[in-house]
Order: structure tokens, then sequence, then C-alpha cells
């Protein structure tokens, strides 16, 4: 017989109960993943540009992390509690560490980031590439992409980031269902309350923090450690800036590890709280019969496995608020994962604010309310239809679309919006042979950015760095301005004054929303727990979950993504001439997508929310019934049972 399978008897760390280490333990650990998890999300749009790559395969980085829970859910679910839970805790958390790490590795493979400048690839010689009509001493870069970028070295680490989610994803599997099952074997039931109390309060900081700490690395250049300051051309806001992302994820990997450090010495049972040394003894001389009726259970597990498989899921099927339930799910998941996935990315484009300033933003608002009360369907319905129709709201907080010469305005100041590249083509840069597919942009003193000094028609400049101005640019000056006044200096111009307005307008309207909403989370709940009959509630809810990760949780994000690339009104370019990560989107269509496809599946999701209604109505007209025709001692133990 092996010590660790016996009950502790030492039951306390330094004067503090074991139960209460774990806890501790367990409450760090919820931090570090949720931690992970926001700052994750808030990370994809500087992945996305660190490696050129379009936003549906953002999509599938960001869907990967739920391949990696299902994996593991089943077998944690079922075996988990007949394992050494403390030790499969740490082993997660662990194995979460290093995920974590993987994800990281590609920033120290990649070398130094290639910013996309038309000034950088003339860095060698004493002149830029500004519009030299009839002068072709050196060849532009060339508008055709190369057959091996493929093979561009870093064009797929990418991958990396992918499978360290992936890792992620497993190991972050054990942590939840384990450790409140834990808790829940050898906590007081008093207490039991409180220390779940514990855990919420921790997903709420986790995340928090982990935006904070994404604020924090967006702001830093990617290449924080090898590039001086005064060697950046480019602001936060620019579209090509790439935050340090790999610096939080290494910060969340050490949490993480840290994290896992005290399951390993915590036992695989204890004693139940308030419970005295005779129960201890009692449970020390039982477990030797309990040993024997373990293995008799694992050579049973697969014939039970079998025998009640197919019924239990037979019996689900045939349930149609169960069923319901989940096409409700699945909807309203769908909905909210692709926002949040994509929220960093809209921000940044609808409202002009640079990654730091949308993940700051976002994290302020990132908490969750529950209440419990009864008629759960009724309260879970109406609430949520209220929420719905306030969600209508944001399409009137909008901003202007930024004007850039040849996509959303033409080159004489008129409004138009055009995916053709050929509109960056004009009389005042048709003969400077200017490169198309470079992404270097430039604001002309008349308000109006250009995609690149050359294309501005600029002929000379001066400065250095990002001070460098550019001047005699005859595109500019073909908007009406004097021919002694038409410059340019670098970066996009500033958006439109009320975009700060509308952006406060957004996030109050988005954090009344997450609130209204959370109010019917918990009946919503209540819904699917009640639905089910008690020998069904673990694998209902165990399906339930697994629907929503496969159905909602994976395909979303991808979705969500390819959508948003249609909308793409310039793309940057890889180093070999490759079509890169989206420079600039059409806001306006983005908008209506971003918006407007949530709206869609949502709506559609209070079809099946009417059709439970609709039963819940009926049968409980039906069983009112039954309770009328039954006698007075039925009725009072019927009306306990529905209380």
């Amino acid at each position: 017989m092996k010590e660790a399978e016996k009950p502790c008897t030492g039951n306390k760390f330094c004067c503090i109960s074991k139960l209460k280490v774990f806890l501790l333990s367990l409450s760090l650990a919820y931090v570090g993943k949720t931690m992970s998890g926001a700052y994750m999300n808030s990370m994809y749009t500087q992945i996305e540009k660190q490696f050129n790559i379009p936003a549906s395969l953002v999509g599938i980085i960001n869907g990967s992390f739920e391949i990696g829970n299902l994996l593991l859910i089943a077998f944690m679910s079922y075996f988990g509690a007949k394992l050494h839970r403390p030790r499969i805790i740490a082993l997660g958390c662990t194995v979460l560490s290093f995920g974590c790490l993987l994800i990281s590795l590609p920033h120290f493979l990649f070398g130094r980031y290639h910013i996309e400048s038309s000034i950088s690839q003339w860095e060698n010689f004493s002149v830029v590439p500004l519009c030299l009509v009839n002068q072709s001493l050196i060849s532009l870069p060339t508008d055709e992409p190369s057959t091996e970028c493929e093979k561009e070295p870093g064009s797929l680490l990418w991958i990396f980031v992918m499978v360290g989610n992936i890792v992620r994803g497993m190991g972050e599997t054990p942590i939840m269902p384990l450790g409140i099952s834990y808790l829940e074997d050898f906590a007081k039931a008093e207490n039991s309350p409180f220390y779940l109390g514990c855990l919420h309060t921790a997903t709420v900081i986790g995340p928090f923090l982990g935006f904070l700490l994404a604020s924090f690395c967006a702001e830093l250049f990617v290449d924080l450690e090898s590039v001086g300051a005064e060697d950046i051309t480019i602001t936060a806001t620019d579209a090509r800036w790439v935050g340090a992302w790999w610096l939080g994820i290494l910060v969340c990997a050490s949490l993480n590890l840290l994290a896992g450090i005290p399951f390993w010495f915590l036992p695989k049972s204890l004693v139940k709280e308030g419970e005295s040394n005779e129960s201890e003894e009692k449970s020390k001389k039982s477990v030797v019969p309990l040993q024997e009726n373990d293995k008799d259970e694992a050579k049973q597990t697969m014939y039970e496995i079998a025998k009640d498989f197919i019924p239990f899921l037979k019996a689900l099927f045939c349930n149609p608020v169960y069923m319901l339930f989940i096409c409700i799910t699945v909807l309203q998941f769908s909905a909210f994962n692709g926002m949040i996935s994509f929220m960093p990315k809209y921000l940044e484009q609808q409202f002009g604010k640079s990654a730091s300033d949308a993940i700051f933003l976002i994290g302020l608002f990132m908490k969750k309310f529950k209440i419990n009360i009864y008629q759960a369907a009724n309260i879970a319905f109406w609430v949520s239809l209220l929420e719905y129709l306030l969600y209508f709201a944001a399409y009137w907080t909008v901003c202007d679309t930024s004007p850039v010469a040849g996509l959303t305005v033409s080159y004489e100041g008129i409004e138009q919006v055009s995916y053709a590249e050929n509109t960056l083509l004009a009389g005042c840069n048709r003969d400077c042979d200017c490169p198309l597919k470079v992404w270097d942009p430039v604001c002309g003193n008349n308000g109006i950015t250009y995609v690149s000094p050359c294309l501005a028609g600029c002929k000379a400049s001066g400065g250095t760095g990002k001070s460098v101005v550019f001047e005699n640019c005859t595109c500019v000056a073909a908007t009406g301005l004097s021919s002694q006044n038409v410059s340019a200096i670098l970066g996009q111009c500033d958006g439109e004054e009320n975009c700060d307005k509308m952006l406060h307008y957004f996030l109050v309207l988005s954090l009344v929303c997450s609130f209204i909403f959370s109010l019917a989370a918990m009946p919503g709940y209540m819904v699917l727990i009640r639905s089910l009959k008690p020998e069904e509630k673990s694998f209902g809810v165990g399906i339930h979950g697994l629907a929503s990760r496969v159905f909602a949780g994976i395909p979303s994000p991808i979705y969500f993504g390819a959508l948003i690339d249609t909308t793409c009104l310039k793309w940057g370019s890889m180093t070999c001439g490759g079509e890169g990560a989206c420079r600039m989107y059409d806001i306006v269509t983005y908008r209506w997508l971003y918006l407007g496809l949530p709206a869609v599946l949502r709506g559609v999701s209070y079809i099946p929310s009417a059709l439970i209604l609709l039963i819940l109505k009926k049968k409980l007209k039906s069983e009112s019934q039954i309770l009328l025709n039954a006698p007075v001692e039925m009725q009072d133990k019927e009306q306990e049972a529905l209380k």
C-alpha cells in the first residue's frame, strides 16, 4: 500500500490547514490561467502584424486553444477524480507554462522585425525613394510577389504560436474541474460557497491583470532589447507597429509555473473539515476495502461506459429543452467569442487608438455579475432581449473614415472607397514609377494621408528619423494648396476630434450591455440544469461544454477573421513582395460586419429561446393540472420540489 493513497494525518502546513493552502494555490492558478487567456486575446493583432498573416489565420490560432482543451476535457472529467488531483493540477500548470514558452519562442528565432517602409529599403543610400521622374538610378521594389515567399525566413514561425496555444489549452484543462471537486470533497458545506467566491474573485482579477500587462507590452517596441528608440521611425498608433507581445507571455509562463509548485506537495486526499480524529481513524481503516472497491470499479469502467453512454446520449437528444438550449449557447457564444477576439482590432481601426490604449480600455469593463432568481427562463429571455435591443445603439458610435488618397478619398479630396490598387495612381504621381505594394504612409499638410512619399509626389526630403519632412509634394498641391506649402510628414494623419468621445460612448454602452446580459447568465444556466435528470446532469453539462467548443469556440474566430479580411483596402507586403497583414480597412463595412454578424447570430438565438418558453409554459400547465387533481399531501410535496 502506498503512503500517498492514505488520507493525510498531518492536516496543516505551518499552522495553516492544507485545504486553505490548496485554496490559495488554486486561486493563484486561476489568476495565472485567466491572465494568460486575456493577455493572448489582447495580443493577436500584434501577432498578426509580426508574422504578416491575415485575420482568418489569426482566427485559427485563436481557436487552437479550444482544440487543446477538447483533447483532454473528457479524460479529465471522467478519470481525473480517481487520480492524485493536486499533482494533476500541478502538471497542468507546468504544461500551461510550457505552452506559453512555446508561444514566445518565435520572437527569439525570428530575428529583428522588419518595418515595412520605402525608406528602410534605401538605408544604404543617401536618398530616399521619392518621386524621381524619368530617373531610375536604382530599381524600386518590385510589385510582383516572389515565388520564394513561402520559404522566407520566419514566414511559418506562427505555427509555434498555434502549437503553444494548443499546449496551453491542454494544460488549463484540469485546473477548474479537479480543483473545484477537491474543494467540494473536503470542505464544510457552509464553507464551500465562500471558497468558490474566492475562485470567482480570482477569475476577475486575472483578466484585469492580463489586460494591464498587455497594454504595457503593446506600448513597447517588439525588438526593445536590440533596437534603440532613436532608430524607430513609427509610433504606437501606426498600423505597422508591433508591441513586445512575447514579453508578457513570458511573465504569464513564470506565474503559471510558480502557481503549480505548491500542488506537488499536497496530498491526494484530506480529512473533511470539521471531522474529528475518530473519523480520521475510521477513514484509515476503510482505505483497504475502498481500494478493493476501486479495483472492482476499474474493471467495470469500460462496461459501464458502454452500457450508459448510448442511453444517456439518446435521452439528451430527446430532451427538447436541453437541445434548444445548446442551440442558444452555440449562437450566443459564437457572437461573443468573435467580438471579443477582434475587439482590440476594431477599436484600433474604428477609433484610431493604439493597441496599448485599446487593450487598457477593454480591461476596465471586463467583469461578470450573476443573480439567482425564480422563473429563470422568463428572466433570462426578457433581460437578454432588453440587452440585445440596447446593443443596436453601437451603430451610432462611429467615427468618420480616415482620408487616405486613392483608398477612401480621391487625390482631389472627394470621398470614395476603392479596393482596387490602380486607384493609388493619379496624374500627380503617374510618372513617378512608385511601388504600389509598400505601406509607408505620410500625412500631407492638407489633412490627407498618402500611402507613401512617392505616391504623394514628394520630390525632396529633410531631417532624420521620425522628424523627416517631405517637400514639394505635387499630389498635396493637387487639392488646391499653395505650391509653396505642400509638404508631408511621416505617419498617418490624426483622426477626427469626436473619435475619443465616440470611443467613450462605445465603451460605456459595452459596459452596460455586459452588465445587463450577465444578469441573464445564471437564470439561463438554471434552465440547463433543471432540464436534466439528476443522473444526467454531469454528462449533460459535459456534452453542453463540448458542443459550445466544437460549434462555437473553434469556428467563430475563423469565420469572423475571414469576413474581416474581405474589408481590407490595403494589404501590407513582405520583404519578398508577397501579401502580408492588412494595413487599412474599409471601416464602414468593417463596422457593419463586426456588429452585424453578432446581431444576426443572437437574433436567431431568440427563436429557440421562445420555443423553450412555450415548452416550459405548456409543461407548467400540465403539472398544475396534475396538482389540482392530487391529494393535499402530494401537492405540498410537489410544491416543495418546485421550490
